[in-house]
Parts: structure tokens; C-alpha cells; sequence
């Protein structure tokens, strides 16, 4: 199991602020976005339209 499930591999702006997660049990990918009090998250897809998944074993290896 990993010990932080999730990691931020891309990070950008200062007051609006827009990340880049990684689910590392599922390969999932998110996108975060930050402005003021308000925020979001979404799964980031691919251009099909289907969320963007990494191989959970290269990874983490």
C-alpha cells in the first residue's frame, strides 16, 4: 500500500492555482484548479474522452 495515495506531479500559478494529481493505487490522473475561496477537481481525460490513466506498476517502480 502506498503511504500518500495521491501525488502532485505539475503545479502552476500563484493566486490561481492549477495542479496536477495522481492517484497511485488506481494510475488515475486529476486536475485541480484553485481561484480565491472557490476550487475544483476532475478526472483529466484523454481524447476520447476517457479518464487518463497511468501504469500503476512503472509508476511506482
Amino acid at each position: 500500500m502506498v503511504e500518500e495515495r495521491f501525488k502532485k506531479i505539475y503545479t502552476q500559478g500563484k493566486l490561481n492555482i492549477t495542479e496536477i494529481l495522481v492517484d497511485q493505487e488506481t494510475g488515475v490522473h486529476y486536475i485541480f484548479h484553485l481561484s480565491g475561496y472557490a476550487g475544483g477537481m476532475t478526472p483529466l481525460l484523454d481524447k476520447d474522452g476517457k479518464p487518463y490513466i497511468q501504469d500503476v506498476d512503472k509508476m511506482n517502480s
